[in-house]
């Protein structure tokens, strides 16, 4: 049995069942399905390698967030998707693994200005048409630091006119552009109302309340279920999610029970600081954590 099947079947509580048993265990978890486990082929230094998804597979992930390529100066993403074939790959292999690609993300706008950056809508709009080619529904968007809203309010009205112009491109390609922002949940609230699409919603990212001093729960609250298409689900990197002391996870999924949120959980960080390139140890350990968690 491979590493991943184990996890999964420890994670759903059925370790002590026979092997012959957890593929009826197995099949009954992906049919109720409410949450997934995910992690990004660019924080297990994979970003654009097809070898991210066999990776992604041992560390006993449910799926994958493939990052589009860097930005810097080009014209749009170095995105090595754009190609057929490697398209045909990707696909290919993550059906061959049982894996999903949950999601596209776009990282260049963490170091880019989205608000002024020449030529923002055509880049999104490639990552739009990416998405059509490999049916992925959800796209990562982080405003990033030049973005910032708290620290720079009078890019508001740039961002929201181009937010609602890529609303408008992500309606026409039924996909879901998910928006990472350093507002609060009030913040979100209004500025989503403010661009007024349904396509574009939060890609909530737990350490962002977290290392601000609000309630993480709280937070999930007042965005409600509906206006969060994605979780970034880890903090800041020190230690792994399951010795965090300021992140109650148990908690986090009742709240999000209650709210009845389902979806993908995509673990970013939460990286053990004395050994930070440990991808296997590092995202095992938090996959494993938060499996047993979300799908015991």
């Amino acid at each position: 049995m491979k590493r991943r099947d184990f996890l999964n079947a420890c994670a759903a509580g059925m370790a002590a069942l026979p092997c012959t048993s957890w593929a009826g265990g197995m099949a009954a978890l992906a049919k109720k399905g409410r949450y997934k486990i995910a992690v990004i082929d660019l924080m297990i230094l994979k970003r654009q390698k097809l070898s991210a998804l066999p990776l992604a597979d041992e560390i006993g992930a449910d799926g994958l967030e493939v990052d589009m390529g860097g930005l810097g100066d080009r014209p749009t993403f170095d995105n090595k998707l754009a190609d057929a074939a490697v398209r045909q790959q990707y696909l290919v292999k993550a059906k061959e693994l049982n894996l999903e690609i949950c999601s596209l993300a776009m990282t260049g706008f963490y170091a880019q200005s989205f608000a002024k950056r020449d030529g923002a809508e055509k880049m999104v709009g490639d990552c739009i048409e990416t998405m059509q080619k490999m049916g992925i529904k959800t796209a990562f968007l982080p405003l990033g630091i030049q973005g910032d809203l708290v620290k720079n309010p009078e890019l508001r009205p740039a961002i929201v006119d181009r937010l609602k112009t890529v609303g408008q491109m992500a309606e026409k390609a039924g996909v879901v552009i998910g928006i990472e922002t350093a507002l609060d949940a009030k913040g979100e609230v209004e500025l989503l109302k403010e661009i007024g699409s349904k396509n574009i919603q939060i890609y909530f990212n737990f350490s962002n309340p977290l290392k601000e001093g609000r309630d993480l729960c709280e937070e999930l609250r007042i965005l409600g279920k509906n206006r969060i298409c994605q979780i970034h689900c880890t903090d800041e990197d020190g230690v792994w999610l399951q010795n965090n002391t300021r992140l109650d996870m148990k908690k986090v999924k009742s709240t999000l029970d209650k709210m009845g949120w389902k979806g993908w959980l995509v673990i970013e960080r939460s990286r053990d600081a004395a050994k930070p390139r440990d991808v296997k140890g590092n995202f095992g350990a938090n996959t494993a954590f938060m499996k047993t968690v979300f799908q015991s």
